[in-house]
């Protein structure tokens, strides 16, 4: 699996902060493949559809993962950003992540995150603080490889029964 990562930030990409969340996707999803590519944008909708839009297109990924920017600040616009440049939704992914992060805390509700498909690429929202991602992750880890087979037209069915 080819991956492009995608970290939304003032602070680092002002070279302020260091991105620990975007560092820590790419050592996770290593188990599953490579990082293609990856960039540091600020939170603006227009940067964050580029980077998503080339990723998609040009760098043809198989899974976008964005971190940050998917919260009710005002320069949060992760979301708006990715939906701009979705061609499908993919809610339940989303939805997953944010039930199962209510376990672990109630600010979990606060997430605008969103997920969908771009021709054969799947991005993904993540939050992002480090824990946070690596909770997300692990929830939505083991159904990537099928989300990409079934992208990249290898599975005809989920179920299994045809």
């Amino acid at each position: 699996m080819k991956f492009g990562v995608i970290c939304v930030s003032d602070r680092c990409s002002q070279g302020i902060c260091e991105d620990k969340s975007g560092k820590l996707i790419e050592e996770i999803v290593s188990a599953l493949g490579e990082t293609a590519a990856y960039t540091v944008v600020p939170d603006e909708t227009d940067r964050i559809s580029q980077a998503i839009i080339r990723m998609c297109d040009t760098d043809k990924v198989d899974v976008v993962l964005t971190t940050g920017g998917t919260g009710f600040a005002p320069r949060d616009v992760t979301p708006e950003a990715t939906l701009a440049v979705l061609e499908k939704q993919t809610p339940g992914i989303s939805e997953a992540i944010r039930q199962k992060s209510l376990e672990i805390t109630p600010m979990a509700m606060l997430s605008r995150a969103v997920s969908g498909i771009r021709e054969s690429t799947l991005i993904i929202n993540l939050p992002g603080s480090p824990k946070a991602v690596k909770e997300s992750l692990e929830i939505i880890l083991p159904v990537l490889p099928h989300a990409v087979e079934t992208l990249s037209g290898k599975t005809l069915s989920c179920g299994g029964n045809y």
